[in-house]
């Protein structure tokens, strides 16, 4: 019955014409695009070109005339619409651990009086652990890491926090938090904010500019589509520009990098945030993938990738094993993100037999199954699939064999 009921909401989804822009494996639910996203047709295009005749024709000229060099912010220019940012503000460079980095370093020297970077205990590990480095480099006399659970970080702000850095949409939880409000609250005390928008860029509206935000981070490979490792990207807000140096002042960032002067000069506004040679071929798979967006507004991705995850408890609902999983993603789609997070004693097991039945999800320690639900190319099919191939697995206890309890190093 929920197939049927899918098929005629896809039938009537305005959004439905983009999954032909993707190359969709045949028999695969693919559900990970809060993971990794799907190859878009165009990427294919767009390397060739990049590789047979701007590499393999026109070799280093291409710097100049195929716009290399200019990459990081053109790329840049592209996402900035997607996160809410004027021009001038976003940077395509590195990752999102080195980029964390950056934006904390500077932060701390925004606030030279004040010590703390505040951030969610149960948010992605990665940004916690850069900025224990740097509490680490820095020493505890210049910088201190405080971990609080989510609901305690309105009150945990204070006269000693330099930057909030802290996940739009939680990693395991798929929770949203308020960006605007929290960063209001982060105001009011004096303290800077630093988004991490990984699971909220390209599912959602982002609205860095609008929120007050001081400093955001996202990459390019989760909805943005840009494949395995793909660049990410930084925000400055225009207002913290030109007041201070990123600490990893590589020759990109310099204010004539190919005058190979002796001495650092930083380049003006978010351009001092590069550093090293920026990969071109990474940066034009995930250029070609960006082109997508011009199609399709944010508002219309964000009402489909609501309906979908509202679509998918109900199917879930439906499955007499749903008594057994927990759920970890909001209700209030007002705090949810794009996917949808359950769990279970025998999480690891149940993703695996999942996966070999054509559902590809994924795994996070400690028992947590998520179900990625990328907007322009998921179905409402797509859910109702997964949840009764989910029922199959559970009625049959196919989890249990013994194939189903080998990990890999990727889960």
């Amino acid at each position: 019955m929920n197939v049927s009921k899918a098929q005629e909401r896809d039938r009537y989804d305005s959004l439905a014409p983009l999954r032909d822009h993707f190359c969709l494996p045949d028999n695969t639910i693919y559900l990970d695009g809060n993971s990794l996203g799907v190859l878009p047709k165009a990427v294919l295009d767009r390397l060739q070109i990049t590789v047979a005749t701007e590499w393999g024709t026109d070799l280093i000229s291409s710097w100049n005339n195929h716009g290399w060099i200019g990459l990081p912010q053109s790329v840049g220019e592209k996402i900035a619409p997607i996160v809410g940012a004027a021009p001038g503000q976003v940077l395509c460079c590195d990752s999102i651990s080195i980029n964390v980095f950056k934006l904390l370093a500077t932060g701390l020297a925004l606030r030279p009086k004040r010590t703390t970077i505040l951030v969610e205990a149960q948010d992605f590990p990665t940004d916690r652990y850069i900025a224990e480095g740097l509490a680490q480099l820095l020493g505890p006399d210049r910088c201190v890491v405080k971990a609080v659970a989510g609901d305690e970080l309105e009150q945990a702000l204070n006269s000693d926090v330099a930057v909030l850095l802290l996940s739009e949409v939680n990693y395991r939880t798929g929770y949203r938090h308020d960006m605007a409000a929290l960063t209001r609250s982060a105001h009011a005390v004096g303290a800077l904010t630093c988004w991490d928008v990984a699971h909220s860029a390209g599912a959602m509206p982002v609205a860095f500019d609008q929120a007050d935000v001081d400093f955001g981070v996202g990459c390019g490979y989760k909805f943005l589509n840009g494949g395995p490792g793909a660049p990410a990207f930084l925000y400055v807000a225009k207002r913290l520009q030109n007041q201070v140096s990123q600490p990893l002042s590589g020759w990109l960032g310099h204010r004539q990098p190919f005058d190979f002067t002796p001495s650092y000069q930083p380049a003006d506004g978010v351009l001092r945030y590069q550093a090293g040679t920026p990969s071109v071929i990474a940066m034009r798979a995930l250029e070609a993938a960006l082109d997508i967006f011009d199609k399709v507004s944010l508002a219309a991705l964000r009402e489909k990738s609501l309906a979908l995850t509202s679509f998918f408890l109900e199917c879930l609902a439906d499955q007499t094993c749903f008594e057994s999983f927990g759920v970890l993603t909001p209700s209030d789609p007002a705090c949810r993100g794009s996917h949808i997070a359950i769990t279970h004693e025998q999480g690891f097991a149940i993703a695996q037999a999942l996966i070999a039945a054509g559902v590809i999800v994924d795994f996070r320690a400690p028992n947590i199954i998520r179900f990625g639900f990328a907007p322009l190319y998921n179905t409402f099919e797509d859910a109702a699939r997964s949840a009764a191939i989910l029922g199959a697995i559970m009625a049959e206890t196919r989890y249990l064999e013994p194939c189903f309890q080998r990990r890999q190093k990727v889960t």
